[in-house]
């Protein structure tokens, strides 16, 4: 992973690139979480909220048209969850990253999450799959007010499993540099980088890197102001035993890690273990959004 990417320019055209972006604002009214601004530049926007768990918590799918960035694209998000809202933010399929043209321009994502004071926000993207040859930037930062609430997780396939694809050779040929930043009220708190290249990927078969495995999911939950339930810890360890994952409490973060070959098994470790956590930190019940049964 790594440092924040600079702004888009969003006034450069080329007719090959998209440079989008995507500005979402919830607050709480009479009515429950309600998204009072959703701004948009360039193909990505959202569907009208939804409420599955009632009128409290908004559930919002980001949609990309283009269903994956090429070269040159930049798609710059952000989501502001005003205080006392709560907004679940997902996405109705996976995103994908193609090859890179000979150009060698990038594509990029930064995404930019504000959770004011009491608020809830839940990012939980499907995964990204990063093709062959491809040259991905994604940096997403999370800004915490005070007792704010922060779910979120990123899936990544290095190529396509299904396809055979080996690790080594993509570890040849594609660039990424990912990076996840929490800032606890102007304090950072969580920061977890990633960067693989031809350089630098003596890694991907490292006992201490990917083993292998072109799959990697993490997920982040918190802050947790106090120390977490036996019970709590016992499930998520439970949970990962018999795969290649792990659960730690990073301070005030609480983090599920996962390496495999399938991102579909990934997320649906995720899943479950966001099931036990977000009634624990958020004194809700899990309410998976309905996109993802379809």
């Amino acid at each position: 992973m790594n440092l924040p990417v600079p702004p888009p320019n969003l006034n450069i055209t080329n007719a090959s690139s998209w440079r989008a972006s995507l500005s979402l604002g919830f607050r709480r009214t009479e009515r429950g979480s309600r998204l009072v601004r959703s701004e948009h530049n360039g193909p990505l926007y959202v569907q009208k909220p939804f409420y599955p768990e009632g009128p409290d918590c908004a559930h919002v799918y980001l949609l990309h048209p283009p269903g994956g960035m090429v070269s040159g694209d930049f798609l710059a998000i952000s989501a502001h969850a005003e205080s006392h809202s709560h907004a679940l933010i997902t996405t109705p399929g996976a995103g994908r990253v193609y090859r890179a043209r000979s150009d060698g321009l990038l594509q990029q994502q930064q995404v930019e999450l504000t959770i004011d004071d009491d608020a809830v926000l839940e990012w939980m993207p499907l995964e990204t799959i990063l093709f062959p040859s491809s040259r991905a930037r994604l940096q997403t930062n999370v800004h915490l007010g005070n007792n704010s609430r922060f779910i979120g997780w990123d899936i990544v396939s290095l190529g396509l499993p299904a396809n055979e694809a080996r690790l080594d050779d993509l570890g040849q040929t594609t660039h990424l540099k990912q990076g996840l930043r929490l800032y606890n009220q102007g304090r950072l708190i969580f920061n977890e980088r990633l960067n693989l290249s031809p350089e630098q990927n003596s890694h991907l078969n490292a006992a201490a890197g990917f083993r292998g495995h072109p799959v990697h999911g993490l997920l982040v939950a918190g802050p947790f102001s106090a120390p977490l339930p036996d019970e709590l810890m016992g499930a998520l360890q439970a949970l990962c035993e018999n795969e290649l994952a792990g659960v730690t409490l990073n301070g005030e973060i609480l983090t599920v890690r996962y390496l495999g070959t399938c991102s579909e098994k990934a997320r649906q470790l995720l899943v479950e273990a966001w099931s036990l956590i977000r009634p624990h930190l958020l004194q809700r019940p899990a309410c998976a959004p309905r996109i993802w049964a379809t």
